[in-house]
């Protein structure tokens, strides 16, 4: 990998023969947990400019129609956070001229405030090619890393590392961007819950809406403001029709905090959030389904129907393919997928569970396709065999699906490569769950082309969610969960023990699967938080977690959305099996104390009774109680010795199921209701609380300022 330097460039085709299509990530750490970045990607002209306001895509536009440019979301990384874009250079228009690479933090957050800020570049194979390092980020609020430009008829790179004090708004407008920023007007609205569309409930002093030029469609994003409490993954109404109205618009044109105007961007389906009413005459009769879900006799049919299900729906809906196969070094173009194909092997011929093959300009990228349903693992012999496959025949990929959910430094499968091969096979995974994941993205936020597009969707994830299809997600603990279990009871498990690291790595699996569950239900990005000190790698991290896990007895994350302002933390005591989840409030400045109680305890008036409530002050904690006692009293949540008032503690138990498996009783299902429990509850009345300033504060705001 060729290491940039600020001011450096180079052309892509000096460092790879295969750049049509590339991979750009930006990463970024943070020791403290808290810091957190957006990707954004501008396509100029030759006089600087974007051409129209929709050659902006940030995450309220995070697709090209043509398929070119793919937002493809944050994804953990060993000590942070990677937010990453897919490019395919050959859809590029021809009077693009420029790629812009940038990032934003909002919420006062600063660039200076995160560590081992850095930008990739991967090929289609997934083979890094270049890395540039910011190593003297400050105040800045946003940050150009990087450029993709042509010259004569070739993409290169160069290393920018230009900050912004004005944030988003500040960089966007700089390219030609409309932006009106009103953050007082936006959040009033949402409080009140007036305006159609809303922008994802950001806080930042940036981008309130970008307004669509004619010629690229933008999709639309449901609100998270109000969103229903979670309920797990809960399936799509059987009989929930889809309609080409986005939810709550009743045909408006006006965006929250933007300026009513012709609304020029296609419309995109998504599924009503109200359930018509059914006209079965009672429970017992069945929607007929498009693909229903049988008794099967064997794993092995399970996992062909799994599969046929899945790249049929991938090859019909375009955004549901690209979404899958973006970050994989797919081309945008004609997609077609096969399933059960003979390919010569040796002496026996063998049978990849599915191909994908997509087109674009007379050249081909193809990816053999391995499946697995239930609790079956991943076997490397058989990976392996599709590897050489691939390699011998110039296929450009194997991807792998399965329940089983892939962590760095923790490969689920050993394969080898022969690196005399120029020809290079890379090696992806999926879980079930990140695809149910994207579906629900898709067709409840996002929006399809057209019905007959979130019609499939549905059905699929119908499908997916079906007890009998064997494709969950993340539904075993392993073997070592009892005995770690009951070490823990016990007081005999001792530090070093390696049952313990395969407990953290379930755990960490488990959170994974939690974050894609909740973010496909909210519409936001949902990451795990990573508090590990800088340079540490995964498994010098997962035995420190381990061995804290033999002396307290303890399992613990934090996860954070994207929009929200407050981690959402889960504690699972083994010794107490209790599972807690939690967040802290920060309280609002300005205020008088009493009065910040009352209005605490007024938003929470449909939480739970024994929801646990703490005040938080200045380096201690102050009183608690729980809201049943609390209610009839708000001033007992005062310190006695008036002490400022920080924030607040809201915390729920809930027992902790003993199985390693994902059944009523077990450990997983009781960590998901436990989690869906207290957002749904809990977090989703907060909103109110955050959002809403003292009239004193929004006395002294500053002017809103249009860009």
């Amino acid at each position: 990998m060729r290491e940039m330097l600020k001011g450096a460039n180079i052309g892509l085709a000096a460092l790879s023969d295969d750049t049509g299509a590339v991979v750009v990530g930006l990463s970024w750490s943070s020791t403290a947990g808290d810091g957190d970045a957006d990707v954004s990607l501008l396509l100029l002209d030759g006089g600087g400019k974007v051409r129209g306001d929709a050659d902006f895509y940030f995450y309220n536009h995070p697709a090209a129609e043509d398929g070119s440019v793919q937002l493809l979301g944050k994804v953990p990384t060993e000590n942070g956070s990677e937010d990453r874009i897919s490019l395919d250079l050959t859809a590029i228009p021809e009077d693009v001229v420029r790629i812009v690479v940038a990032a934003s933090q909002d919420g006062g957050a600063r660039f200076g405030d995160l560590d081992d800020l850095r930008m990739t570049v991967t090929d289609r194979s997934g083979e890094p090619l270049l890395g540039f390092s910011i190593t003297d980020a400050t105040v800045e609020t946003a940050f150009i890393f990087g450029e993709l430009y042509r010259r004569n008829q070739e993409w290169k790179f160069r290393a920018v590392g230009q900050g912004y004090e004005t944030g988003l708004a500040g960089l966007a407008t700089d390219f030609g961007i409309t932006v009106e920023e009103d953050d007082d007007e936006q959040g009033a609205r949402q409080e009140h819950g007036e305006g159609g569309e809303d922008v994802g409930g950001r806080e930042e002093a940036g981008v309130a809406a970008v307004v669509p030029a004619p010629r690229a469609p933008v999709t639309d994003v449901a609100s998270l403001a109000g969103a229903a409490p979670v309920s797990g993954v809960a399936p799509v109404s059987d009989a929930a029709p889809v309609s080409s109205a986005a939810p709550g618009t009743d045909g408006a044109d006006e965006v929250v905090g933007r300026r009513r105007g012709t609304r020029t961007a296609k419309k995109k389906v998504t599924l009503p959030k109200a359930t018509r009413k059914s006209l079965a005459e009672n429970d017992s009769w069945r929607p007929a389904r498009l693909f229903p879900v049988p008794s099967y006799k064997s794993d092995r049919e399970r996992e062909v129907r799994a599969t046929s299900v899945l790249l049929s729906v991938m090859a019909e809906v375009p955004e549901f393919g690209r979404r899958l196969t973006a970050g994989f070094g797919a081309p945008a173009g004609r997609m077609q997928t096969f399933t059960e194909v003979s390919l010569p092997h040796g002496d026996s011929p063998k049978r990849p569970d599915g191909v994908i093959r997509t087109e674009r300009a007379g050249k081909l990228w193809t990816a053999l396709v391995e499946t697995k349903t239930n609790g079956n693992p991943l076997k490397s012999e058989q990976v392996q065999n599709y590897m050489d496959i691939a390699a011998r025949r110039g296929y450009e990929a194997v991807i792998t699906l399965s329940n089983d959910v892939a962590l760095e430094g923790s490969p689920l499968v050993e394969v080898k490569t022969d690196g005399r091969r120029k020809h290079k096979v890379s090696l992806w995974h999926l879980s079930w769950a990140e695809v149910a994941h994207q579906a629900q993205m898709l067709i409840r936020h996002e929006g399809v082309g057209n019905a007959a597009h979130a019609w499939l969707l549905q059905e699929l994830l119908h499908y997916l969610q079906h007890e009998n299809s064997g494709c969950h997600g993340f539904q075993n603990m392993g073997p070592a969960w009892v005995p770690v279990r009951n070490g823990i009871d016990t007081e005999t498990l001792c530090q070093g023990d390696p049952r313990a690291v395969e407990v953290v790595e379930s755990w960490e699996r488990l959170i994974r699967q939690v974050c894609l569950r909740l973010g496909g239900e909210l519409g936001q990005k949902a990451l795990p938080v990573q508090r590990a000190r800088r340079g540490t790698d995964p498994t010098s991290r997962r035995a420190e977690l381990a061995d804290r896990l033999c002396e307290e007895g303890r399992l613990s994350a934090e996860v954070r959305v994207d929009g929200a302002r407050s981690i959402l933390s889960v504690t699972a005591d083994l010794r107490t099996g209790k599972i807690r989840t939690s967040m802290d409030v920060p309280a609002p400045d300005g205020a008088y104390p009493l009065s910040v109680a009352k209005r605490l305890l007024r938003v929470l008036e449909e939480a739970p009774a024994d929801l646990h409530v703490e005040t938080l002050l200045d380096g201690r904690n102050g009183p608690r109680g729980t809201l049943e006692r609390l209610r009839p009293e708000p001033g007992d949540l005062l310190p006695r010795d008036g002490a400022a008032i920080t924030g607040f503690r809201l915390s729920l138990f809930k027992g902790m199921g003993s199985g390693r498996g994902g059944a009523e009783t077990g450990f997983i299902r009781s960590v998901d209701d436990a989690v869906d429990r207290f957002y749904g509850s809990v977090v989703t009345h907060l909103g109110q609380f955050e959002q809403r300033r003292p009239a004193r504060a929004r006395q002294t705001a500053e002017p809103s300022v249009v860009g």
